[in-house]
Parts: C-alpha cells; structure tokens; sequence
C-alpha cells in the first residue's frame, strides 16, 4: 500500500497523488517521505514528462505530518531527528529546483500544487516548495502553518520560505499564531498563488505552458532582497527587536517554540538560502528534544485526539443524539443549544417563562450575527440553525428527544422538579444529563426513576468557545448513559473527560486551589503584581486575582459557604474567605460589577489594581522569592490533580492533562499537570511538596501516589501513560 501515486498522460503531465489508505486525512511520514522521493526522481528522469501536478486523492490536502511519527523521532536521539529533518529538506529543495542548472536556473521542468481543500502543516510546506500553488474555491477550506499551537513549529522548510516569501512582518501572524485562512484570503496574504474552480485542470494547463523564468523562486535569483529588509538593516532590525518583544510578551518565555522559531528565522535572515534550511533544522531538532514540545504534542494532539475518538468509551451500540431537549435557557442552557444546533441536532429549549425561552433562541441568533458580520456564517446558515430550535414552555415538546440537558439554577430542588417534569414526556431510551459544576451527581439522581440513565455532563462558559466537557459518573450512572453522553460531546465538536461524582469533580476541583492560594498570599502581604506575574510567567492564562474577578467574586463566597456548610470543622479555607467575604461586603464583586481586585472603566477594560488593596492588605516590608510564589501556585494545582487521580475521581491521567489546559489553562508549555510533574521528576517534585508542606501546611503535603513513584524512580506516563487506572 502506497501514500502516493504517479500517472503520466499523453501530454506529458506526471500527475502525483497523495491519497493515504485508511485515514480521512492525509498525513506524512517517513516512508510517504521516500515514496514521493522516488516518484519525483522518476518524473525529472523521464524525458516525456514535461510537468508535474501533486494533488491529493480526498477531499482535502493534507493535515500535516503525523505527529505521531514526530513524537517517535525523538528515540534516536537529536542526531537522528536532525537528520530525517534534513533528509525532507533535500526532497522538497529537489521539487523547488527541479532538475534545472544550477548556474543558468534554466532545464527545469514546473512543478504545480493542486489543493481540493485544507492544506496545513507539512500539506501546506510541500506546496510551498512547488514553483505554484493552485487551490480550490472552497470557503470551508483552512490553509495554514498551525504547527506553533502544539509546541513546534514549521520544520520542514515552511519557516525559512515564508519570511522570504512574505517577510518577517507579513509571515508572523502564519508562523507565530498559527493563523489558517481560506483559500481566498490565502491568496490575498501571499500564502498561495491562484483560487480556482478547478485546481488540478488549472495546474496542468500551468505547467504546459511555464517558462523557465516562472520556476524560478525569489531567493534564488541574482540580488535577492527579502521584503522589509534582512536583520542587518535598519527597517529590518528595527522588525525583529519588535518581534522579539512581541514573542516574550505573549509567551512570558516559557514556550520554547517560539523563541526557537524567531532565532531560526533571524539566523536563516542572515545567510543563503540552504544553509537556512540547516538553522531551521537545528532548531527545530532543538524544539524536539524540549520536553515541552514533546508534552505539548502528547497532550494537545494524540491524547486529546485519542479521548475524541471514544478512548474510554464504554461499550454500547452508536448513540448518536438526534433530538436533544435543553431545560433552562440562561447563558449556559442558550450556549448548548447553540452548539448543538450548529452540529446538526434539534433542539427544544424549555423555560418557564415563553420570553426567557425566546431569550435563549435569540443568544444564537447574536452569535450567528457576530459571524455572519466577520463573513465567518450566512443568512441561510443563520435561518438554518434557528430552525433547528424551539424555544417554548411546554414539556410536552420533549417527546422524541433522546437525550435532555438540565441546565436550570444550581439549586437542588429545582433542579429535582424539572426532572420530574422531563421524565414524565421523554421516552424509555432517553437518557437525562444535569448541567452542574458543583452538585454532587449522585444525590441529584435520587429525583430520577432511573438512575442508571442519569449523568452530568458539565459545560464551561462560555460554552461556544470552551473546548473542554466534564462527563461525571453518579454512583448508579450505567454505560449507555456514558456512551451517549460521549457521542453527544463529539457531535457537538468538544473534547470530554470522564470523570467520577465528587466535591467539583475534576477542573474545579484543581482551579479553585489555585484561586485560594493567590488569595492567601494576598493576604500574607505578597504585593498583587508578584502574584500575578508569577503565575502568568509560569504560563497561567489569568493570575489568580484575576480569574477571580472573571468569574465573579460573589459566586467564590457562594460556593465557599456551601463548602464549609459541607466540611464542617475540616474546612481548610477560612483565610481564604476573610479576603473574599470583604470584598463582597464592599460591592466589589468583579468585573460583571467593574470593581474588584482591579478596577475597571465605564466600557469594563480592565486598568490597574485597586487601590484599596494596599489598605485592606498592605505589602509586607520583605517579600517571598518570585520561584517560592510559582512553586506554590503551581504545585498547589498538581498534587490536586494527583489526587483526584488516586481517589479515582480520575481514572486516566491523559483526562487530566488534557482537561487540565483545556478546562482551566494549566500551562500549556507543560502539557498539564501530570506531564509537568513527570518533567520535574517524582523525586524532584516531592523534595518541593516536602519543603511548601514543612513552611504552608498539608495542602502540599505530597501524596502517597507521588511519594511512591519517587522512591521506584518512576513517572505518571512510564505507569498509566496507556490509560490504566491507580493502583
């Protein structure tokens, strides 16, 4: 079986064909590699062959290469992946100069790119080495370098092509940010050449008629300037001093592909175009061998897309939703029937109230606005969708629907009534979820008649732009229950974690330590711009201060009196709530209130500190040391993790690495808090649990779980890294 293939017709035109058995997508790898090679060699050999035209087989062009492959590059160590780097380099720089002189540029025969639809990665570099890239009018088409959002960047020539092609300015946004643009603003970037109806038809007209003069790339032609100048001159030093800012600004120089992309791209600026391509392939191998990169793109692409594909799926025939009920239409009930009518489901949207409901359908209607003003939807997408809706008060509407989702107040006797009410309309095949981030499951499902056929399914909020679902098995929650919830986050295009019912289930669980500790050393007399540079240098998203405000300070003493009301005298967090409560008694409540630990102007931007922090917690005279500030607000986080995981709240630590970046931000340059651990090393990470337990307490007292794979000298992923379960 071959990746690629080779047909030569009548007019001398070799048309390749990328078309991988048994993948939606093409991907490449090594041998695909050689085999288009070696198809490449025979075309430039074969003097009947006047052209050559590599397209793909499916209905797109190519995902990139296989990460997988990549991943497993690193077992021969830097040498080894230096070397396959280059070894690709060499095929693709044999495309760019086909056969032609090296001293006149002139023999040689044109090679074309023909993209039917997405082209990203390795699908768009390959294009990138032809001498014209030809794609289809298609608007769902994405084409793009995007491979920055997973810890690496583009390798295989794609870096070194479009700063010369582009620029460091105008290639930034496709290498930095891993912007994907549809064909035609592609073309208007530069990214590709033509937008046709045709692509294959229009490439091969192309290559019967090029000149020698059309094969000939920029950078190989006699006085060559790159666009907006080379690093030595003054508009071109002035670009990269901003893009230096600008990459440390983003990243706080913990990404290390970033940096490695800009010193890769300022080397390559300075030196001819091969030599380059080794810079390139320097640093890329660097990247690598970076256990960042390797954890990015364990946790951000293969363990994520194992858990989109059902890797803990339980056994049960499809459970593919076709009508889903929504009980209650606020933010979180409007987000998901949203999104489950933009994925094709109908939908029934409950209310007690017929304007609430309407309120609700029309939450979809601004969204489907905001993307139709940003030519990102249209009018008929938009009446599409809004059909699919119905927004009432009336139960019986339920019938039919195969799966309902609780979303009303977190308010257990509500939340039990509409139970009731739902249970009476919908089938014996239904199955009933409750939208909760706080309730425990299984005391929710003693209002059902079914309890087997019960489960939480917890959205974040936004819903429309939050990857991540928490799928939580009750007590009594049977496999289908499972299943369908499975199938239904899928459909809707998130990413799930299952998890078992406990005190906020897996995300909050570890989030809310996090917010705690920030609180604390507010409390303690840590000056508020420590905590949150701290932690923003330690890649967190938001510092605690921060979140809090996000995510309103008045549902932090919400859910701190429930959870004392719970605990009793083990609640750990009384000075915790000394900082939150009086807070809230002076009305700051966030920035829904545009007062809270920052303040805010009258259009809610949020501006500087308050300044009343300084009276309400003054700066101690002498201040902790930056790393003990990290140490905490990231170990703080961890060893939750950690114990969620031996409690079995989690049963695989790819759920938690995973759910960690996409349900709360857990540094991404980790790859969550389990791989970050493993990067650290148990003996490591026990030595700081023991010495922040010894000064802080026991919530950083180390656990047994950690404590034992320090003393055997192993890691979470040498023990559960193919999903089994703690011990």
């Amino acid at each position: 079986m071959t990746d690629f293939t080779m047909k030569k017709d009548a007019d001398g035109v070799a048309i390749i064909t990328w078309d991988v058995p048994g993948k939606s997508m093409n991907v490449l790898s090594l041998d695909g590699a050689a085999q288009l090679d070696a198809l490449i060699d025979d075309a430039l050999a074969d003097e009947a062959v006047k052209g050559v035209v590599i397209t793909s087989g499916k209905k797109d062009f190519a995902a990139g290469m296989d990460l997988n492959v990549i991943a497993g590059m690193k077992t021969g160590g830097a040498q080894a992946v230096f070397d396959g780097i280059m070894t690709l380099h060499r095929a693709l720089r044999k495309i760019e100069l086909a056969g032609m002189d090296p001293k006149t540029k002139k023999g040689g025969k044109p090679i074309a790119a023909a993209l039917p639809g997405t082209a990203l990665g390795i699908g768009l570099e390959l294009p990138l080495a032809t001498h014209r890239i030809f794609a289809a009018d298609n608007p769902k088409a994405r084409i793009g370098l995007p491979e920055i959002m997973v810890g690496i960047f583009p390798g295989g020539g794609g870096t070194t092509r479009l700063v010369r092609k582009l620029g460091v300015l105008g290639a930034s946004s496709f290498l930095l940010e891993g912007k994907l643009n549809e064909p035609a603003k592609a073309k208007s970037a530069g990214l590709i050449d033509e937008v046709v109806a045709d692509p294959v038809a229009s490439a091969r007209e192309w290559v019967l008629n090029a000149t020698d003069a059309d094969l000939v790339k920029p950078w190989d032609a006699k006085g060559y300037k790159m666009p907006g100048g080379e690093p030595y001159n003054p508009a071109g030093f002035m670009t990269f001093v901003g893009a230096s800012a600008m990459v440390h600004g983003k990243t706080m120089g913990v990404y290390p592909a970033a940096k490695a992309l800009l010193s890769a791209v300022y080397e390559g600026a300075m030196v001819p175009f091969d030599t380059a391509l080794k810079i390139e392939a320097r640093w890329f191998t660097n990247v690598l061998m970076n256990p960042s990169s390797s954890a990015m793109i364990r946790s951000l692409f293969i363990n994520k897309e194992a858990l989109e594909k059902g890797a803990n799926r339980p056994e049960a025939p499809d459970q593919t939703v076709k009508k889903v009920g929504i009980l209650g239409a606020g933010m979180m009930g409007a987000g998901i029937a949203y999104v489950s009518a933009m994925a094709g489901i109908e939908v029934v949207l409950i209310d007690a109230k017929q304007e609430a409901a309407e309120k609700g359908k029309a939450h979809s209607a601004d969204l489907l606005d905001k993307a139709i003003s940003r030519k990102k939807s249209t009018e008929a997408k938009k009446a599409e969708v809004l059909g699919r809706i119905t927004a009432t008060t009336d139960y019986a509407a339920l019938a039919g629907c195969d799966l309902v989702v609780e979303a009303v107040f977190e308010d257990p006797g509500v939340k039990a009534e509409v139970t009731k009410k739902a249970e009476a309309v919908i089938g014996p095949d239904a199955i009933f979820a409750t939208n909760t981030s706080t309730l425990p499951i299984s005391d929710l499902a003693h209002a059902s008649s079914r309890p087997d056929e019960f489960i939480g399914i917890h959205f974040f909020s936004p819903v429309d732009k939050m990857a991540l679902v928490e799928i939580i098995k009750g007590k009594q929650t049977g496999p289908r229950a499972v299943a369908k919830a499975l199938d239904f986050v899928r459909q809707i295009r998130k990413t799930p974690i299952v998890v078992h019912d406990a005190r906020f289930f897996y995300a909050n669980r570890c989030i809310i330590p996090y917010i705690n500790e920030g609180l604390r050393l507010l409390a303690e007399g840590t000056s508020p711009t420590l905590i949150e540079n701290a932690a923003k240098q330690m890649g967190m998203p938001l510092g605690p201060l921060q979140l809090v405000d996000e995510t309103s300070i008045d549902l932090g003493v919400k859910i701190a009196k429930a959870t004392r009301a719970a605990m009793g005298d083990a609640y750990p967090d009384g000075a915790v709530d000394e900082v939150i409560f009086r807070m809230a008694d002076q009305g700051r409540l966030g920035r829904k209130a545009n007062a809270g630990f920052y303040d805010y102007d009258a259009s809610g931007k949020r501006q500087g500190f308050w300044e009343g922090l300084a009276t309400e917690w003054p700066e101690a005279a002498e201040q902790p040391e930056f790393t003990e500030i990290q140490n905490r607000l990231m170990f703080v986080q961890a060893l939750e993790a950690v114990r969620a995981f031996e409690d079995g709240v989690l049963e695989d630590i790819r759920e938690g690495d995973v759910g960690a970046i996409l349900g709360w931000g857990f540094a991404p340059w980790t790859g969550g808090p389990f791989s970050w651990l493993d990067m650290l090393g148990a003996p490591r990470a026990v030595e700081i649990a023991d010495a922040l337990a010894k000064k802080f307490g026991p919530r950083f007292a180390a656990p047994a779980l950690l404590r034992d794979m320090a003393a055997k000298g192993e890691s979470f992923y040498g023990r559960y890294g193919k999903g089994q379960k703690a011990a």
